[in-house]
């Protein structure tokens, strides 16, 4: 039977010289450049990536390459590919072949196929047992690969932590097995003072893992929420206080919001715009890293709306002689 010639070489881009730590750096590239998961306006995506997982399946294992290179001596002369007379009997020992992350048997070509044996016993292969040994494909167990997705929390969620209950999107194999999209929902147990950008790992909540594997894991990427009163800066949070001009001179006893709800504090008198105060323990982070609240003094001046209003900010300029300007 011929077949049409696969050059692996040239799917990853690299040298029929190269070496193993070469093949790996371009595979890896290829693989995230056409990952279905991320190219799913592009439909010819999903074609290329089994293209070079069947590539790099070959050229990752030092037995399976140097049977490719001898079959493939005379690649350039051709497209069509004839195995040699004998090939039948001609195996690796009785290893079993893994399969490439994420396809099954069907998934190969026919090159691949009529070389290392194919799904379903149709093809031949090296021999007369499973695998390389034989007739049939048999995928080892291998774990699924891990996903991320962004998980959006208010900071009050990510201050006081505890249990959330989340719905994901996942790839999964539909009737007939096509790859679907479906969703599924999670409870999520929240930490205490996650800040933004931390993750939160679930373990076998990722892709299904070929060959009836374990799933792979499931990474929450934290997002904060923007907040109508708060700012975050690293661990500590930032709250404005508005203070009337005579609260900020004589000092006020004033009511304040944190996360943990409101409490009570005392201005001290004379305090000026941006001044802060701090209130220990009540940002994000755990434990000794734990950030704190602090108030942020921010003086409103009422307008002078009235001529009696006007003439008593003119008697208290005259009467405390207060310049803020020393230049």
């Amino acid at each position: 039977m011929s077949v049409k010639y696969k050059d692996y070489y040239k799917l990853l881009g690299v040298s029929r010289s190269a070496s193993k730590d070469e093949i790996s750096k371009a595979f890896k590239k290829l693989a995230r450049k056409h990952h279905p998961d991320l190219n799913h306006d592009n439909p010819e995506s999903e074609t290329k990536f089994k293209e070079i997982n069947e590539a790099y399946e070959v050229l990752k294992d030092p037995k399976k390459r140097k049977m490719y290179d001898q079959f493939g001596a005379d690649w350039e002369h051709g497209q069509n590919f004839q195995p040699p007379p004998g090939h039948e009997n001609m195996n690796f020992g009785g290893q079993g072949f893994g399969g490439a992350q994420g396809f099954a048997g069907g998934d190969f070509s026919d090159f691949f196929e009529t070389i290392f044996g194919g799904a379903g016993g149709g093809r031949g292969g090296f021999g007369g047992a499973q695998g390389f040994g034989g007739g049939g494909f048999q995928q080892r167990p291998q774990k699924g690969a891990d996903s991320e997705t962004a998980l959006t929390l208010t900071l009050e969620e990510a201050y006081k932590g505890g249990s959330k209950s989340i719905s994901v999107q996942e790839r999964t194999t539909g009737p007939g097995g096509h790859p679907m999209v479906q969703s599924k929902n999670l409870d999520v147990n929240i930490p205490a003072g996650i800040k933004d950008g931390q993750k939160i790992r679930l373990a076998n909540q990722g892709a299904p893992g070929p060959g009836d594997g374990p799933s792979g894991d499931l990474y929450l990427k934290i997002r904060l929420a923007p907040h109508a009163l708060y700012k975050v800066e690293e661990n500590n949070i930032i709250l404005d206080l508005p203070l009337a001009p005579w609260e900020a001179a004589l000092g006020v006893k004033a009511k304040v919001p944190t996360l943990d709800g409101m409490i009570e504090m005392n201005i001290p008198a004379g305090m000026g715009s941006g001044k802060k105060l701090r209130v220990k323990g009540r940002g994000l982070g755990a434990g000794p890293k734990k950030g704190d609240q602090f108030i942020r003094i921010m003086i409103q001046v009422p307008v002078a709306d009235s001529d009696e209003v006007k003439k008593l900010w003119e008697e208290l300029s005259e009467k405390t002689k207060f310049s803020p300007r020393s230049f």
